[in-house]
């Protein structure tokens, strides 16, 4: 956050300064700015950076920085309202609009101004990231044979492997010739949906659920259908009487440390819903984005439903980006049977393969000393910002506090009381220096009540949680709002920890 800081403050002295020099004179050397402004060349190279980006200079390496000759005038511009006309006339009306709303997504994607408290975000922040074991596996992976030639279009055989290994488990039930490398698990979403549901059709999707999903949905002409999600995940009964009543064979969930609420599907639960399906003649895409995000305090996870799936009706999702860096876009897809020569085709059209440079990094990453030692370092993290939050939470918002807390995961899932304005007081919270995430995009249709998701990963530290729930108090008190009622919630996340 502070580096930060200062690369825009730095920038904003050289743009209000580049008046004192002529089109294509040099500015001072980077050297002297250091000296000049006392900030690290990083945070000089950085600023530079972005005023080259802005046009208003221009580096050139080992010569320097230099001001921008001025920009041409702008031609004249055209009348671009035809696309309105263009991007939403179907040709039948029964055609599913193809809308494209990213807005749920780009709440959490957006980086809050300096300053902000980031409580909205589902990335690890810069110092729980492995960014020197990346950088090793990164040089290492560089200097493979054949590192930059065409990868085969499903993926480098060692990494297939490899996840295969860690979705299947000792016993084996997934091999290499199961999975498909994806561009990490939005990618894998998509790829999903488009090949295994047609435009037009309803899919099933939890409710609430994660906005990405809702948006791949959409902009791909498909129908999410909400079942409602309590605190043991999916409730079966409706699930297998929205498949009868919409006709779906396609069900998205997250069984385990479930977006946004934190639900674990419970062991009841996980026949029942493999049998909704099979009734059906439905697939099920299982996102296990959470794996490896369980806490310190989890104990033994619940196995894949992939491994209780023999005739292939589990289509299998897995990612290593929120364990890493929101850059290391590596992920995998899962599945038996003719549907992943389907998935595998749409992804090829789309986007032939993923890059080579990328899979042979996440594989010398994940076969590093280092992985297992970053692996338990964030379990036990994510432990202890957990009760840092909730302790925060319970002191100035008590009635926030979830009945039932994640043990996996990057959130809290707290319902407002009846009436709030979800939007209003996110807005506020942001005025007061602290970003969280409105409830509603996580809700396929009306939302039964308005709810804030508190990430407690992607801040700095443990002082800022603390902080940023004060801030989030003070939201409360502009809006003239209150924490929510005991929370006997239908929406709560797995059991609490004892």
């Amino acid at each position: 956050m502070h580096e930060r800081s200062s690369v825009a403050e730095l920038a904003k002295t050289l743009r209000a300064h580049l008046n004192r020099y002529l089109p294509g004179e040099k500015l001072p050397s980077s050297r002297e700015l250091v000296e000049a402004h006392r900030v690290s060349p990083v945070t000089v190279s950085r600023a530079l950076a972005r005023l080259a980006a802005e046009g208003l200079v221009v580096t050139r390496p080992g010569a320097g920085a230099f001001r921008a000759e001025p920009r041409t005038a702008p031609a004249v511009k055209g009348d671009t309202s035809w696309q309105e006309v263009a991007l939403s006339a179907d040709a039948s009306a029964d055609q599913v609009p193809r809308s494209v709303d990213a807005g749920g997504v780009l709440a959490t994607l957006a980086v809050p101004p300096s300053g902000v408290v980031e409580l909205s975000g589902g990335y690890l922040p810069a110092n729980l990231r492995p960014e020197r074991a990346l950088s090793a596996a990164l040089a290492r992976a560089g200097r493979r044979p054949g590192a930059w030639s065409r990868p085969p279009v499903e993926g480098v055989e060692e990494l297939r492997d490899w996840f295969a290994r860690d979705i299947g488990g000792p016993s084996g039930s997934v091999t290499a010739a199961d999975v498909l490398v994806t561009a990490a698990g939005q990618s894998a979403i998509t790829t999903a949906l488009r090949g295994l549901a047609a435009p037009g059709a309803a899919i099933l999707v939890e409710s609430p659920t994660y906005p990405g999903l809702l948006a791949a949905a959409r902009a791909s002409g498909l129908r999410p259908v909400p079942v409602p999600v309590d605190a043991d995940g999916v409730r079966p009964e409706l699930l297998a009487a929205a498949f009868r009543a919409s006709g779906a064979r396609v069900f998205v969930c997250q069984p385990l440390f479930q977006n946004p609420t934190g639900a674990v599907l419970a062991a009841g639960r996980r026949e029942a819903v493999l049998a909704a399906a099979a009734q059906a003649g439905a697939f099920v895409v299982e996102d296990d984005f959470a794996r490896c995000l369980a806490h310190e305090d989890a104990g033994p996870l619940p196995p894949p439903l992939c491994s209780e799936d023999a005739d292939g009706r589990v289509v299998h999702l897995r990612s290593l980006t929120k364990i890493t860096s929101p850059s290391l876009r590596v992920g995998a897809l899962a599945a038996r049977g003719p549907v992943l020569e389907r998935l595998r085709a749409v992804q090829t059209v789309d986007s032939f393969f993923v890059s080579r440079p990328l899979q042979e990094a996440a594989l010398e990453l994940v076969g590093a000393p280092a992985w297992q030692r970053h692996l338990r370092t964030v379990a036990g993290e994510l432990r202890s910002r957990r009760e840092v939050m909730l302790t925060a939470l319970a002191s100035r918002l008590p009635d926030l506090v979830p009945a039932r807390v994640p043990r996996g995961g990057f959130h809290l899932w707290a319902r407002l009381p009846a009436g709030t304005g979800e939007t209003a007081l996110a807005g506020a919270a942001l005025r007061a220096g602290v970003s969280v995430a409105a409830g509603r995009p996580y809700f396929p249709a009306e939302s039964p009540a308005p709810h804030l998701r508190l990430s407690f990963a992607p801040a700095s530290g443990e002082a800022d949680l603390v902080e940023g729930v004060r801030r989030l108090c003070d939201a409360f008190e502009e809006t003239g709002g209150r924490s929510a009622p005991p929370a006997g919630s239908d929406v709560a996340g797995p059991a609490a920890p004892e």
